[in-house]
């Protein structure tokens, strides 16, 4: 199995006394947790996926399941249906790979837990795993599975389906976290959910959606049309209409505004153009898996960088890039 081999590091990261693995679970202190294709399942029943549920069907723990307060089903379906539709790993990951990590200085993770929370496909833990001691990878989706097969090769990863706000972890369980793209769909305060994160690791880093506070006026109306949009469209699960819409909205939105800032960057206009900053140059299918994350999210937080500041409060030194994506920040405690 797996885990056999992986008790002290488990021990460790869950402040534990005893460990053992046993054929499709784990037990941590008398607490079983179930393991299914090697991924540990932390989520209560009522908040496990549908597959999940109907692939443990017929366990004890599978009865009597309660949902919790303060969970977004929606949310986790179309992450999970997302990172099933785009499960590749893609070349230019690796350009935003250092996009995002520019704050960090990466030589020094190397005797350093990694903790990827919200990992989805695990596609910044792939430029990741040959740079650190270990990787602990968590999602609330089904996307944690497909992480999963597309890290299959790394020996140093521990994967779980859990929530952030009830992981099981002892305090400083990790020595590096990073949570980048997710907490701004979630059902409860972003800035908050930072700020308890600081329990976590010394050092810890989020991309959270930008305000348009560095933008001109025009593109915060915009935002406004295009947020309508999202409503409408992220109340459907039809897989069908799904897929339509982005098509559409790649070809109908996302390339003419790329292709227009492409023909005004001789001026030096082209930043003027929405989009284009971050999508010229990128595959189809990259842009095509970003307005599927884009448009069937319910759950939109965005904050302006003093916003982001603010959490001088909780955290000893807060860095927050000026380059794109925005806002990608480091928070020190």
């Amino acid at each position: 199995m797996y885990y056999d081999g992986k008790t002290e590091s488990l021990k460790d990261l869950f402040g534990a006394s005893l460990v053992s693995v046993e054929a499709g679970k784990i037990l941590v202190d008398g607490q079983e947790y179930p393991v299914l294709d090697d991924v540990i399942i932390l989520l209560p029943p009522g908040q496990r996926p549908e597959w999940v549920r109907k692939r443990l069907a017929g366990r004890a723990d599978e009865t009597g399941a309660v949902e919790p307060g303060g969970f977004a089903r929606d949310i986790q379906f179309t992450f999970g249906e997302e990172w099933r539709r785009f499960p590749g790993i893609l070349p230019e990951h690796e350009e935003e790979f250092l996009q995002y990590f520019d704050l960090v200085d990466i030589v020094n993770l190397a005797d350093a837990r990694v903790c990827d929370l919200g990992c989805g496909i695990g596609r910044w833990s792939t430029f990741l795993k040959d740079r650190c001691r270990e990787l602990v990878l968590l999602d609330f989706s089904e996307a944690i599975f497909v992480a999963r097969e597309n890290l299959r090769d790394v020996p140093n990863a521990l994967f779980f389906l859990g929530d952030l706000r009830r992981m099981p972890f002892r305090d400083d369980f990790a020595d590096f976290l990073f949570y980048l793209g997710v907490l701004h769909h979630l059902p409860t305060g972003a800035l908050e959910e930072v700020r308890a994160l600081s329990r976590c690791a010394p050092a810890i880093l989020i991309f959270l959606y930008y305000a348009l506070d560095n933008r001109p006026g025009y593109w915060r109306s915009l935002l406004s049309a295009v947020t309508r949009v999202r409503l409408s469209l992220s109340r459907t699960e039809d897989p069908r209409l799904r897929s339509a819409a982005t098509w559409a909205l790649t070809f109908g939105v996302y390339l003419p505004l790329i292709g227009l800032g492409h023909a005004l960057r001789p001026a030096g206009l082209s930043r003027h153009v929405p989009l284009y900053d971050f999508y010229h140059g990128k595959s189809l299918r990259r842009i095509r898996q970003d307005v599927y994350d884009r448009f069937f999210t319910r759950i939109e937080q965005r904050f302006r960088r003093d916003q982001i500041l603010g959490l001088a409060d909780t955290f000893r030194r807060i860095t927050v890039s000026d380059r794109p994506p925005y806002w990608h920040f480091l928070c020190m405690r």
